[in-house]
């Protein structure tokens, strides 16, 4: 018996390289722009939107002429990709396409060209288009580190010139795309008064020049294990969901099972996300006594989503899990857990504390996370989208959302984010250092630990003026992490829409 899974004869011959199902009058091959080809293909089958673009539709193409004659339309694959794109200011923010899948790869792992220095770009006081950017985190290793860089630093200037900010089209933080730039540093002078109307930046009249390289950053920032009267209070501050370090964090986790924590804080704080099957590994390292329990379930586009219903239901299932790669897990079995997040933290962080949400306490210190719940994947021009036999002739990838992920009951579309139990900006002007006990979103979390909610709002009490936010060095990058999917696609599943 026929299979409900194949494609209609159609779009199986889209699928085909050769194009060959359909010829002009002229019995010559009709061919389509290749790379244009790749990217109908790959978001026609798996974009989570697809339902809502009309042009992925299965039926959207007639004969192979019209096909053709609609992928040349676009001269430039970004051009063609972004047209797919579903309502790209309001739902997909995510979805992207490279011309360089190495880089890309390399990107995934936490490997880029970078100076290590990531910042955040304010209003300047009392200005009305100056700009001052003040830096937040410093990379162990990096050449900012190397020059001295902080925490909290102010620069003001980039290669001599003011930043300025007019809207999102008349800036010049292109400065920042350069592989060697130098920053003037200021000291912000609130003039003694409380009176924010007479701030201002001096200039300290020093600059750094900073250079960026090929590096590969280790997302665990920081760890430790504080003392809180009679409680020891495990702390990590963990920036990338990368596959690379799990050994790494799970030997940490060793150690704060050698130490019998009493409490852990886990710091997301500027967590983008990352790998999927590394979420459900911390997860599964706080607790323990959920091993085979739903950590996770994923919502795919309706097409594809019945397919897997119907031959693989499991492969919908994301569980808490006791091993990885046949190497015990050293979970913690604890029923409360203290997260720092921020806007900064995003998709594989916002899992983390969506999924272990049903399961245990979960008590958010910070801000609105950023609101991402959608998962991606990288697509190769091959038969099979996988990086095996991928096309000699181009390095293009794409990068597009393909699920959404909910937790055991259900939650999801958090467009908004996921709401603090405990609400606490990070104040930029007082950021402290990230780590020390007395940093004001580190010290909240142990106070509460404490359960000395008089110093929470004495923290809160002494929190300075709130400068505008314009943006920051991750969103100035062409390509951001996010949540990835690094479990192997169904491949009978793939046999079936793509051969049969």
């Amino acid at each position: 018996m026929k299979t409900q899974l194949k494609v209609p004869l159609l779009l199986l011959c889209l699928f085909l390289l050769t194009h060959s199902c359909f010829q002009d009058n002229d019995d010559n091959t009709i061919s389509a722009n290749q790379i244009n080809d790749f990217i109908w293909k790959g978001m026609n089958l798996f974009y989570l939107y697809k339902d809502n673009v009309p042009d992925l539709a299965n039926d959207r193409f007639s004969t192979t002429g019209e096909y053709a004659d609609y992928l040349n339309s676009f001269s430039q694959p970004e051009e063609f990709f972004e047209s797919l794109i579903y309502q790209r200011e309001n739902v997909d923010h995510y979805s992207w396409i490279v011309d360089d899948y190495i880089a890309l790869e390399q990107f995934l792992v936490g490997c880029s060209v970078i100076n290590g220095m990531e910042f955040s770009l304010l209003k300047a006081p009392n200005s009305a288009n100056n700009v001052i950017g003040i830096v937040r985190l410093v990379v162990h290793g990096s050449d900012a580190e190397n020059k001295g860089i902080k925490r909290g630093d102010i620069f003001y200037e980039v290669n001599g010139v003011q930043l300025y900010y007019n809207s999102e089209t008349d800036n010049n933080f292109s400065l920042f795309n350069s592989s060697s730039y130098t920053i003037a540093l200021g000291d912000y002078n609130d003039m003694g008064t409380q009176d924010p109307s007479d701030d201002r930046i001096d200039p300290k009249n020093e600059s750094i020049t900073l250079n960026k390289f090929e590096f590969c950053e280790d997302p665990i920032h920081d760890t430790n294990i504080f003392t809180v009267g009679t409680k020891k209070v495990g702390y990590i501050l963990y920036n990338g969901f990368n596959p690379d370090y799990d050994s790494e964090l799970n030997a940490i986790f060793g150690d704060f099972k050698s130490n019998a924590i009493d409490a852990l804080i886990v710091d997301l704080r500027y967590n983008p996300g990352g790998s999927v099957n590394s979420a459900i590994l911390l997860a599964s390292m706080i607790t323990g006594q959920f091993t085979g329990e739903i950590f996770s379930t994923e919502e795919w586009n309706s097409e594809f989503q019945q397919a897997i219903e119907s031959e693989n239901p499991e492969y919908l299932i994301n569980r808490f899990v006791n091993n990885d790669e046949g190497s015990s897990l050293n979970s913690l079995n604890l029923d409360k857990v203290y997260i720092l997040a921020t806007n900064y933290s995003a998709s594989a962080s916002e899992l983390v504390i969506n999924s272990l949400d049903p399961y245990v306490d979960v008590i958010h210190i910070g801000e609105n996370t950023e609101g991402k719940y959608q998962a991606s994947i990288t697509l190769y021009d091959s038969d099979d989208f996988t990086r095996e036999g991928v096309n000699p002739s181009h390095a293009y990838a794409m990068q597009p959302l393909i699920f959404k992920s909910l937790n055991s009951v259900g939650y999801t579309d958090y467009n908004n984010g996921l709401t603090p139990d405990i609400s606490l900006e990070e104040d930029y002007l007082n950021l402290g250092v990230l780590g020390n006990e007395n940093e004001p979103l580190l010290a909240a979390a142990l106070f509460e630990i404490e359960n000395a909610s008089g110093k929470l709002s004495d923290i809160k009490s002494k929190q300075r003026l709130q400068l505008q936010l314009l943006e920051d060095n991750n969103y100035l990058s062409p390509i951001r992490r996010g949540m990835y999917v690094d479990k192997p696609l169904p491949s009978e599943l793939l046999n079936k829409f793509l051969f049969e």
